[in-house]
Protein backbone atom coordinates (compact mmCIF):
# COMPACT_ATOMS: atom_id res chain seq x y z
CA UNK A 1 0.00 0.00 0.00
CA UNK A 2 1.33 3.35 -0.87
CA UNK A 3 0.51 5.67 1.57
CA UNK A 4 1.49 3.00 4.71
CA UNK A 5 4.03 4.03 7.05
CA UNK A 6 4.90 0.29 7.70
CA UNK A 7 5.25 -1.07 4.40
CA UNK A 8 7.60 1.87 2.93
CA UNK A 9 9.15 1.30 6.54
CA UNK A 10 9.29 -2.80 5.29
CA UNK A 11 10.46 -1.71 1.96
CA UNK A 12 13.10 -0.09 2.98
CA UNK A 13 11.89 3.73 2.05
CA UNK A 14 12.09 4.86 5.60
CA UNK A 15 14.90 3.55 8.01
CA UNK A 16 14.22 1.62 10.87
CA UNK A 17 16.39 0.76 14.29
CA UNK A 18 15.85 -3.44 12.46
CA UNK A 19 16.25 -6.47 15.60
CA UNK A 20 15.13 -9.07 12.92
CA UNK A 21 14.02 -9.41 9.46
CA UNK A 22 12.78 -12.42 6.87
CA UNK A 23 11.00 -12.81 4.06
CA UNK A 24 7.89 -12.21 5.83
CA UNK A 25 8.67 -10.34 8.75
CA UNK A 26 10.48 -7.32 10.17
CA UNK A 27 10.67 -6.84 13.68
CA UNK A 28 11.87 -2.73 14.87
CA UNK A 29 12.28 -0.72 17.56
CA UNK A 30 9.23 1.22 18.51
CA UNK A 31 10.52 5.35 18.25
CA UNK A 32 8.58 6.56 21.29
CA UNK A 33 9.14 3.58 23.45
CA UNK A 34 6.77 2.84 26.89
CA UNK A 35 9.17 0.33 28.17
CA UNK A 36 12.58 -0.35 28.27
CA UNK A 37 11.79 -3.34 25.78
CA UNK A 38 9.11 -2.19 22.88
CA UNK A 39 9.75 -3.54 19.57
CA UNK A 40 6.99 -4.15 16.87
CA UNK A 41 6.97 -7.00 14.55
CA UNK A 42 4.82 -6.44 10.88
CA UNK A 43 4.47 -8.83 8.53
CA UNK A 44 5.58 -7.29 4.82
CA UNK A 45 2.26 -8.16 3.21
CA UNK A 46 0.00 -5.38 4.09
CA UNK A 47 -3.14 -6.48 6.06
CA UNK A 48 -4.76 -3.44 8.12
CA UNK A 49 -5.78 -5.11 11.01
CA UNK A 50 -5.67 -8.33 12.62
CA UNK A 51 -10.03 -8.31 12.31
CA UNK A 52 -9.16 -8.11 8.53
CA UNK A 53 -6.78 -11.28 8.48
CA UNK A 54 -8.40 -14.27 6.12
CA UNK A 55 -8.55 -17.87 6.43
CA UNK A 56 -5.39 -17.69 4.29
CA UNK A 57 -3.19 -15.60 6.62
CA UNK A 58 -3.63 -18.28 9.62
CA UNK A 59 0.04 -19.94 8.75
CA UNK A 60 1.39 -16.64 8.72
CA UNK A 61 -0.20 -15.50 12.09
CA UNK A 62 1.32 -18.31 13.77
CA UNK A 63 4.69 -17.96 12.41
CA UNK A 64 4.70 -14.39 13.56
CA UNK A 65 3.73 -15.17 16.76
CA UNK A 66 6.25 -17.42 16.95
CA UNK A 67 8.49 -15.01 16.17
CA UNK A 68 7.58 -12.70 18.64
CA UNK A 69 8.03 -14.88 21.51
CA UNK A 70 11.74 -15.77 20.14
CA UNK A 71 12.66 -11.90 19.88
CA UNK A 72 11.19 -11.34 23.27
CA UNK A 73 13.67 -14.03 24.54
CA UNK A 74 16.28 -12.78 22.93
CA UNK A 75 15.95 -9.27 24.37
CA UNK A 76 16.09 -10.85 27.83
CA UNK A 77 12.10 -10.86 28.33
CA UNK A 78 12.02 -14.73 29.04
CA UNK A 79 12.56 -15.22 32.75
CA UNK A 80 9.66 -11.95 33.86
CA UNK A 81 7.96 -12.04 30.53
CA UNK A 82 6.14 -9.27 29.37
CA UNK A 83 3.02 -7.70 26.97
CA UNK A 84 2.24 -8.77 23.45
CA UNK A 85 -0.43 -6.15 21.99
CA UNK A 86 -2.27 -6.09 18.95
CA UNK A 87 -4.53 -3.20 19.02
CA UNK A 88 -7.17 -3.34 16.50
CA UNK A 89 -9.56 -0.32 15.01
CA UNK A 90 -10.02 2.86 15.95
CA UNK A 91 -11.52 1.78 19.52
CA UNK A 92 -8.61 -0.53 20.09
CA UNK A 93 -6.13 3.18 19.81
CA UNK A 94 -4.79 1.44 15.68
CA UNK A 95 -2.19 4.08 14.73
CA UNK A 96 -1.30 2.74 11.98
CA UNK A 97 -3.34 0.99 9.77
CA UNK A 98 -1.14 -2.23 9.12
CA UNK A 99 -0.95 -5.35 11.58
CA UNK A 100 1.56 -5.18 14.01
CA UNK A 101 2.51 -6.70 17.31
CA UNK A 102 4.10 -4.54 20.18
CA UNK A 103 6.22 -6.57 22.49
CA UNK A 104 6.82 -4.69 25.58
CA UNK A 105 8.66 -5.71 28.97
CA UNK A 106 11.52 -4.83 31.43
CA UNK A 107 9.96 -3.34 33.95
CA UNK A 108 6.41 -4.38 35.92
CA UNK A 109 3.64 -3.45 33.57
CA UNK A 110 0.20 -2.13 34.82
CA UNK A 111 -3.49 -3.32 34.31
CA UNK A 112 -5.65 -2.37 32.87
CA UNK A 113 -3.33 -0.75 30.69
CA UNK A 114 -4.85 2.72 30.33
Amino acid sequence: MNDCIFCKIAEGAIPCKKIYEDDEMLAFHDVAPQAPVHFLLIPKKHIPSLMDCADGDSALLGRLMTRAHRLAAENGLLERGGRFVINCGQDGNQTVPHLHIHVLGGRPLGWPPG
